[in-house]
């Protein structure tokens, strides 16, 4: 992660109508500001206008505390919904597992070798297994067991950490367990690996199903987390070819490179204020 100077990104979601780029763009210009990167796609089935623009800082004639509250005049007439993010500000992130650790260690390393502009200061789990992983990063660990009978009260602690280390992000690296409606209207900001890809073989053994059924390709698929399962907004999916003489255990194999590589490549995207939501998809500009 190189150090660059700060940047302010605008997320944007409006009906689609004309002079709104132009509009956009004259607010930055017109405050004195420098466009770095500006994107934008129209989605023909909801004729919704969908922009991501990102400007220097240096030399912006308004304060941070102000860009809002102006832009949000324009916004208002325009029914947008947006978003605004400034790049030197350091997203904390809780990395949520159960049992096994490859998706974690990969996060762990890449935030070790500073490629995520991010802070991990929490791991959470529902088993013991993977503390000496977090002590090895000096990152806190917090075992929370969770049956159906404590699901509530686990949920409730769950919360009660996030807020103590003021999370911004949790991104659950293989995390064996469902979370309930209630865990996410009240934290909706949750990215999730799945081993498959989505929408084939949702839920359990996934690559036993796949052989099963003798795919010719297996995937992987990162999404935000929704009440319902496995079906959020997909942000980033990758497959490999496999062949008759791979047997389940390398399907696992490759399904677990693959889970790596997809989930890091999410969380970037997220990172980098790259991802926008709209119903339940995303755009995604990389």
């Amino acid at each position: 992660m190189t150090t660059k100077s700060p940047t302010a990104t605008l997320l944007i979601s409006c009906p689609d109508q004309q002079g709104l780029v132009a509009k956009i763009a004259n607010f930055i210009y017109a405050n004195g500001g420098n466009i770095v990167h500006a994107d934008q796609h129209r989605d023909e089935e909801s004729s919704l206008f969908l922009s991501r623009i990102e400007w220097q800082l240096a030399g912006f004639n308004l304060p941070k505390d102000l860009i809002g509250p102006a832009f949000s005049a324009i916004a208002q007439p325009l029914q947008a919904k947006w978003q605004l993010h400034f790049s030197d500000a350091v997203p904390r992130i809780a990395i949520w597992v159960s049992r096994q650790d490859h998706c974690l260690l990969d996060l762990l390393w890449r935030y070790q070798a500073r490629e995520f502009a991010a802070e991990i200061p929490l791991i959470i789990s529902n088993h013991p297994d993977l503390a000496a992983i977090a002590e090895q990063f000096g990152i806190d660990y917090h075992h929370i067991p969770i049956t159906r009978d404590t699901k509530a009260d686990s949920e409730a602690q769950q919360l009660a950490l996030l807020q103590h280390y003021n999370i911004d992000l949790v991104v659950l690296a293989k995390y064996m367990q469902i979370l309930s409606g209630d865990f996410i209207r009240q934290f909706p900001k949750v990215i999730n690996i799945h081993h498959s890809f989505l929408p084939a073989f949702v839920g359990a053994n996934p690559y036993h199903r796949a052989y099963e059924r003798g795919v010719k390709i297996i995937g992987a698929t990162a999404h935000y987390v929704t009440e319902d399962l496995d079906a959020g907004p997909i942000i980033e999916q990758d497959v490999v070819r496999v062949s008759h003489r791979d047997g389940v255990a390398d399907l696992v194999r490759k399904g677990k490179d693959l889970e790596r590589i997809v989930l890091a490549r999410a969380v970037r995207l997220h990172l980098q204020n790259r991802t926008l939501v709209y119903g339940n998809r995303t755009v995604v500009f990389a």
